[in-house]
């Protein structure tokens, strides 16, 4: 791999790992305000939110400029919604609805995350050959991932009683800065992490590509971006490696907080100490991202998709999972699986769209789609949570849902190679 490969590697890890250690800081925030259970979905709802609204017009964003730039301007978004967040969890909170506020700053960060995305991946394409997308995306999926660990982990570690408590002690002379709980502590920190993010992007290589987009005319952007949405789901490849994903990132999304509210409710965990099995399930992703990335090529890709429906299925067997030592290993499992399936999936939508429409314009449809499904899976289980559901109810239904979906996209594939020729990848 070129050098500046490693650049944008490092961008993406810290501004990763400061993305998920804001998520558990967040989520302090509001148990620190008292706010009820099924407020905490809707933060990752509320993340989300821009991907879908903005979605036409991100990708148009990202093809406007350099993709380094576009980074950089889009952590300094992040680091603007991270201030806000600390404002809000600083200033005493007036009554119980304050937070509300807290979710219109994450938003913000989300904001940023929406427009972040496409340069991220959209730079893979353009600055690396076609056959190196698999090995790319397995390392950017896998570092991702330890991103994921170490960031859910570093965030239940900033919000912990020994970490917290250090923090807070920590005076500055004849200053009183009004910091006196453990969220308001970690979000200064982790607005640390992302500033080494914008230090990085602004290293990121410049690709040669020629960076214009066609219109700036909102009505243009949206009926362009209706369009590439048809044209990606249309094509017979690109339609399976869509659903898939699609499919990953909702479920991921949603297993995050089955995972916390399974923990509390099998093992009694605190939220700090439920991060630890996020972050092994983590692992597990990571290892099946690299184990695909070595072993799976892009022409092979489709293959994996009975893996989903295998992760499905483990899934449910969390509800018998009644001691820490089964819960370890199940957790690696799942996240194995689910990291081995998507990472050539992903590169197959990466090629598909790099193709049909331009890498920037490829990644919107992507992130449209994708986090549409984890605006829907997280509204579905709030609802659950605001029903009293059982987590175990809440965690057979889900594991069916992933198994009989992910099926039905395999399903569809077959359909499609028998209806006629797909589209040839070298």
């Amino acid at each position: 791999m070129p050098s500046g490969f490693y650049i944008i590697m490092a961008a993406q890890f810290f501004s990763s790992l400061a993305d998920n250690a804001l998520l558990v800081a967040a989520i302090a925030v509001l148990i620190n305000m008292a706010a009820p259970d099924w407020m905490t979905p809707l933060l990752k709802f509320f993340f989300t939110v821009s991907y879908v609204l903005f979605a036409a017009f991100v990708g148009a964003f990202a093809d406007s400029m350099p993709k380094g730039r576009v980074m950089f301007v889009t952590n300094l978004v992040k680091i603007a919604g991270c201030l806000l967040l600390f404002l809000f969890a600083w200033l005493p909170a007036p009554g119980e609805s304050y937070y509300r506020h807290v979710l219109i700053a994450y938003s913000v960060v989300g904001l940023g995350a929406a427009a972040y995305s496409p340069a991220k991946y959209g730079i893979l394409t353009e600055y690396l050959p076609h056959q190196k997308l698999v090995v790319a995306n397995g390392w950017i999926e896998g570092l991702t991932i330890v991103s994921i660990i170490l960031g859910t982990v570093l965030g239940g570690v900033l919000i912990g009683p020994e970490v917290s408590a250090r923090l807070l002690a920590i005076d500055l002379p004849r200053i009183e800065t009004g910091i006196d709980s453990p969220p308001e502590a970690a979000i200064l920190v982790i607005i640390v992490f992302y500033v080494i993010a914008a230090i990085f992007n602004l290293y990121i290589p410049r690709t040669g590509v020629d960076h214009r987009v066609p219109s700036r005319n909102p009505l243009f952007l949206v009926h362009e971006f209706a369009h590439c949405v048809k044209l990606l789901w249309s094509d017979k490849l690109g339609q399976i490696s869509l659903a898939t994903t699609t499919l990953f990132w909702g479920a991921g999304a949603t297993l995050q907080f089955i995972v916390l509210k399974w923990a509390e409710t099998a093992f009694g965990y605190t939220l700090s100490q439920a991060t630890v099995l996020q972050g092994i399930c983590a692992v597990g992703i990571a290892a099946g991202a690299i184990i695909a990335a070595r072993f799976i090529p892009l022409n092979r890709a489709v293959n994996v998709v009975p893996v989903g429906i295998a992760m499905g299925l483990i899934v449910i067997a969390m509800i018998f999972a009644r001691n820490i030592a089964v819960a370890i290993p199940l957790m690696i499992l799942i996240g194995a699986l689910a990291g081995f399936f998507v990472v050539p999936m992903n590169a197959l939508l990466q090629h598909r769209g790099h193709i049909l429409m331009g890498a920037g314009h490829s990644i919107a449809v992507q992130n449209f789609n994708e986090n549409l499904s984890i605006l829907v899976m997280l509204g579905v289980y709030a609802l659950l949570i605001w029903l009293n559901l059982s987590i175990y109810t809440v965690i057979v239904l889900f594991g069916v849902f992933v198994a009989v979906t992910m099926a039905l996209v395999r399903q569809r594939h077959l359909n499609n190679v028998r209806s006629g020729l797909l589209p040839t990848i070298p």
